[in-house]
């Protein structure tokens, strides 16, 4: 196993996605990642479909221990202060100006750790008039500009998963990680805040470059037109995906696969800008064509003429592809909620060695008693 972040110990006061997310990225690295909960419920994530074992929770929270603290009870936010004093780094995602009141701001924690990374994950910042909004996934995603690209026009209402929040972890973690970098060499510990607002811009700078170099205002058609991306329902009702990008000989492969060099003297179709110019009307000819053989059959044949192409998973496909399946991307390990917890791997490979180990998301307070023995032998020594 190769577990990169191993002498790293991190404290995350997170819930919902953000601040588990930032977590759960160092903890599929190596890191030490210490849940606190609140006692009797926990993370909120937890109940989201009954008991306190949701998938929502499982997808942010593998990897982790959990241990439940009040922080209102001076005896448990003692121990959260312990806590703190044997940590790397904290995250949390709160409001500003909530962690404060629970004891775990940046002044407080500094003061027992002078050296620790401080993460503060926040919708709008820590400043400005919008600070004290309440902002959840499909709020950044409008704010930043991003929903728009994903909004089908002629029916408008939100779609995908929730990417805001999860993209957010994700450049915190980033974050974090360049913070513990510079204090392996300077000794200094970090404020980082992150927003999801700005991650969210960060996220969809494609779209403001266009706009301030181009003047235009891109929309969820912009890129796959230009791009010559394409989806096509399939005679079984599977969908495959093709992406052609600009090179003529993935063009002509797709006549070649479907029989329609004919095409290629189709003024509507013979150049590369032609074909965005028109692609309503390429769409309405090949749907009818690739509707009379199955998936398996357009993607044999697709392959054949090296057309960039995948069948369109659903999630019960994609890990049970036969490159999924040799690179390990699934993975599973015993549960005692479970039997069985079944997740994705990190995509890293160090070395060429994945890491293929994973701990199952905690049940509330699992690690409690043996997180506070430590703490104790820590203190005795």
């Amino acid at each position: 196993m190769v577990r990169i972040l191993k002498d790293i110990r991190v404290v995350e006061l997170g819930t919902y996605i953000t601040g588990p997310a930032a977590g759960m990225h160092l903890a599929d690295l190596g890191a030490d990642v210490i849940k606190v909960e609140r006692p009797g419920t926990g993370d909120p994530f937890r109940a989201f479909k009954g008991g306190l074992y949701s998938p929502h929770y499982q997808t942010y929270n593998r990897n982790k221990r959990s241990i439940a603290l009040d922080t209102k009870d001076p005896a448990d936010l003692s121990v959260l202060h312990d806590l703190v004093a044997t940590a790397d780094v904290f995250i949390q995602n709160f409001r500003p100006g909530v962690a404060e009141k629970l004891g775990a701001g940046e002044e407080d924690l500094r003061k027992i750790k002078p050296d620790l990374i401080y993460c503060a994950i926040s919708g709008f910042g820590t400043s400005g008039p919008s600070r004290d909004r309440p902002a959840y996934d499909t709020v950044a995603q409008a704010a930043s500009g991003y929903l728009r690209l994903l909004t089908p026009p002629a029916n408008p209402r939100v779609i995908g998963p929730a990417i805001a929040d999860a993209v957010t972890g994700q450049y915190a973690a980033m974050g974090i990680l360049a913070a513990l970098l510079e204090r392996s060499t300077t000794g200094k510990g970090r404020r980082l805040d992150i927003s999801m607002l700005e991650a969210m811009c960060h996220f969809n700078l494609d779209s403001f470059t266009h706009y301030y170099s181009e003047g235009e205002v891109m929309g969820p058609l912009s890129r796959p037109v230009v791009s010559q991306s394409y989806t096509f329902e399939c005679a079984d009702a599977k969908w495959v995906a093709i992406h052609m990008s600009s090179p003529a000989k993935f063009w002509e492969g797709l006549l070649a696969a479907t029989g329609q060099e004919h095409l290629k003297s189709d003024p509507r179709f013979a150049e590369r800008l032609e074909r965005i110019k028109h692609q309503d009307d390429l769409i309405a000819h090949f749907t009818p064509i690739f509707a009379t053989r199955p998936r398996d059959e357009w993607c044999q044949l697709l392959l054949d003429h090296e057309v960039p192409h995948s069948p369109a998973y659903d999630s019960d496909e994609a890990l049970e592809d036969a490159q999924a399946q040799h690179l390990n991307i699934k993975v599973e390990t015993p549960s005692s909620e479970l039997g069985t917890f079944t997740t994705v791997r990190a995509p890293y490979s160090f070395d060429g060695a994945p890491e293929l180990g994973v701990l199952p998301p905690p049940v509330l307070d699992e690690h409690g008693a043996e997180i506070r023995a430590d703490l104790a032998r820590r203190k005795a020594s």
